[in-house]
């Protein structure tokens, strides 16, 4: 194999790899347990914000910040430890 026919293929599948990766890396910035989001409604508020979701609403709940949010169409609940700011729990919402 060539050396220019040898780097036109390492081209192309960098190509590849990066369409692959990108859709993928989008899906990977969601949150996750453990995550800084805040400790008050504004902080979670911005920081989910920038993180593509939409906030509705962030209220108490046993002891919690739950924070009610939309990304890509589906709805999660949210709960953050308000002592850490942390997020200790994501759920899905039916």
């Amino acid at each position: 194999m060539s050396n220019r026919t040898h780097n036109a293929l390492a081209f192309a599948t960098a190509g590849i790899i990066v369409a692959v990766a990108l859709p993928l890396g989008v899906a990977l910035a969601a949150v996750q347990e453990g995550d800084h989001a805040g400790k008050n409604a504004d902080e979670i508020t911005d920081f989910l914000s920038k993180q593509g979701y939409e906030v509705e609403e962030i209220e108490v709940e046993d002891g919690k910040l739950e924070a009610n949010v939309v990304l890509d169409g589906k709805e999660y609940e949210i709960y953050i430890d308000p002592e850490t700011g942390n997020i200790v729990k994501i759920e899905e919402d039916d």
